[in-house]
């Protein structure tokens, strides 16, 4: 899992996000490195995101079982590229994005997994730079306790398909209550080492301030998340295992099914 990778695939799970994929798909367009493979994941959308995918020459597949965990692993159970790279419908990324992140695949290759930066892109301009960085401190603190290492930003995420594929049967997917990203988290860091890019930050929605319901929903969401892995990842333990295979450069397979113990 240490090769340099040569194809790229992009996936996006959508539901009702007709007009906001457009814009995220038109960036793609625009990328100085473009992507092999784009997927858009239709989570049974009642809009015209499918018909909006398809027009800009995505490969658009079906997932009917609710919730973004559902989606977004069957996105990256269909993609065929070397490393898989994973956005939000309503995410617009910068025209160097795919090439940051295959340039750092490339400077780090021991590294499974990356994640990045991000920003607002709606909502009151003077709010912006203060709320982006509440949010990604809030969660980076309160998933790195848990999970003894970096988490994930599933904004603005890659992986190697290797390491999807050595994760895939233990993810919980079919539970739509919880954060994709952090689960995948759990589950990568647990086998493999994550890292960040560098680079412009991916320009994000402001959605989650929107009202105090939704925000809530996060966090409960991101609670049940850590919890659903205990007693297995309870922190302690987790911890403890973390840094014998940080010390001894090992990798640990779960043998886990679901997620499991």
């Amino acid at each position: 899992m240490t090769g340099r990778p040569k194809t790229v695939s992009v996936v996006i799970p959508v539901k009702d996000d007709s007009r906001e994929l457009a814009v995220c798909l038109t960036a793609l367009q625009k990328q100085t490195r473009p992507a092999e493979e784009i997927i858009v994941v239709d989570n049974a959308s009642s809009d015209d995101s499918a018909a909006t995918a398809r027009a800009a020459g995505a490969t658009v597949i079906s997932c009917p079982e609710p919730g973004i965990p559902a989606a977004s692993a069957a996105g990256y159970d269909a993609a065929v590229g070397d490393v898989i790279l994973r956005l939000d419908a309503d995410c617009v990324p910068p025209a160097s994005w795919i090439q940051e992140v295959v340039r750092a695949f490339e400077d780090q290759p021991g590294v499974a997994a990356l994640t990045g930066p991000a920003r607002f892109i709606d909502g009151p301009a003077l709010l912006r730079p203060p709320l982006v960085a509440v949010y990604l401190f809030a969660y980076r603190y309160f998933s790195l306790p848990a999970l003894g290492h970096l988490p994930l930003f599933g904004s603005n995420l890659a992986m190697r398909r290797e390491a999807w594929q050595s994760v895939r049967l233990g993810v919980h997917r079919d539970d739509p209550e919880i954060h994709d990203d952090l689960d995948l988290s759990f589950h990568l860091g647990e086998c493999h080492r994550l890292g960040r890019v560098r680079g412009e930050p991916m320009g994000i929605s402001m959605r989650p301030f929107h009202d105090a319901r939704s925000f809530q929903r996060r966090m409960r969401r991101g609670l049940r998340t850590v919890t659903i892995h205990w007693p297995h990842d309870f922190p302690p333990y987790r911890w403890r295992r973390t840094r014998r295979r940080v010390l001894t450069g090992s990798t640990v397979q779960k043998g886990r099914a679901h997620g499991h113990p």
